[in-house]
């Protein structure tokens, strides 16, 4: 991760946010699939929602465990305005269970134990990300971990973006229900999303039931909203480095279009599979060769 010299400017926590919902003292968190039933002082899946004062919300708004001018290739989004740079914010929690998860030590925080209390308000992020224009910033990225579970702060900085004249982009697993991100998708400039495996099975043991077909969803709406799209695979031994399944994956994709670009990606132990080792690289080459068939624009990263 590249670093950006000097602290967070101030922000406000858990923020009013344009798209807070007015729910009952428990209620249903809308913003995945798990669809959390919130009660008071608990939070959902992701560690990071809850519901207070007759309000579902994020309290890791605006909390950063990372800031950073990246090059917009390392998101990875290797088709959006190559060569420039975007400022990439990340804070913590996730509503999926990896066990490969390569940025555990943020994803597996929660608001009961969060990784950071440098706070930063979507306006005074917007705010750098104008200070870095001369350093070929574009816009504003979430990454990291999943932007989506801090649903209103994402809106917020997506809305102070536009008004800005920056792009907005999100790094996303893509779990997200429909509503909320068809919601979200006309803020959005760039996003790459995760297809982790191309089986409910799969997507079950990372503890997220109805993965595939919510993911799917996610890539071909924002396809056809005209967001650019591009898909990551990160290639585990013994999860998700069956060909057949890649094989049908890259059917898919090509069937939606050939030029969505696909980026392979190598796995090294780490999180709960430190006992696996990494990706062969005749494996990331077999893998290559059949998105190649199928797809016009393949990556292999990590390498």
């Amino acid at each position: 991760m590249g670093s950006l010299e000097g602290g967070f400017e101030g922000g406000s926590q858990g923020g009013s946010g344009a798209a807070g919902s007015a729910f009952p003292s428990e209620a249903n968190c809308t913003i995945c699939p798990h669809r959390c039933r919130l009660e008071p002082g608990k939070t959902g899946v992701c560690g990071v929602r809850s519901v207070q004062d007759g309000k579902v919300t994020s309290q890791n708004y605006g909390l950063s465990s990372g800031l950073a001018l990246d090059p917009i290739e390392k998101k990875p989004l290797a088709c959006f305005k190559p060569g420039s740079c975007i400022l990439s914010y990340g804070s913590f929690g996730c509503n999926m269970r990896c066990p490969f998860c390569q940025n555990a030590s943020i994803s597996t925080a929660s608001a009961a134990k969060p990784v950071s209390s440098s706070s930063i308000s979507p306006e005074a992020l917007v705010g750098k990300a104008l200070s870095l224009r001369a350093r070929g910033n574009i816009g504003i990225a979430l990454t990291y971990n999943e932007p989506l579970i801090a649903w209103e702060y994402l809106m917020d900085c997506a809305a102070r973006a536009r008004e800005a004249g920056l792009v907005m982009a999100i790094v996303t697993n893509g779990y997200a229900c429909k509503e909320t991100w068809e919601e979200t998708l006309p803020w959005l400039d760039a996003a790459n999303i995760d297809l982790k495996s191309f089986s409910e099975e799969g997507y079950r043991s990372l503890g997220a039931p109805g993965g595939l077909e919510t993911v799917k969803h996610s890539i071909a709406s924002a396809y056809e909203a005209g967001i650019h799209v591009e898909v990551t695979t990160l290639v585990v031994p013994g999860f998700s480095d069956d060909e057949e399944a890649f094989k049908e994956q890259c059917l898919w994709l090509a069937a939606l279009c050939p030029e969505i670009p696909l980026h392979i990606t190598r796995f090294f132990p780490c999180h709960k599979m430190l006992d696996r080792p990494p990706t062969p690289l005749k494996t990331l080459k077999r893998f290559q060769e059949i998105a190649g068939e199928y797809l016009e624009r393949v990556f292999v990263g990590n390498v």
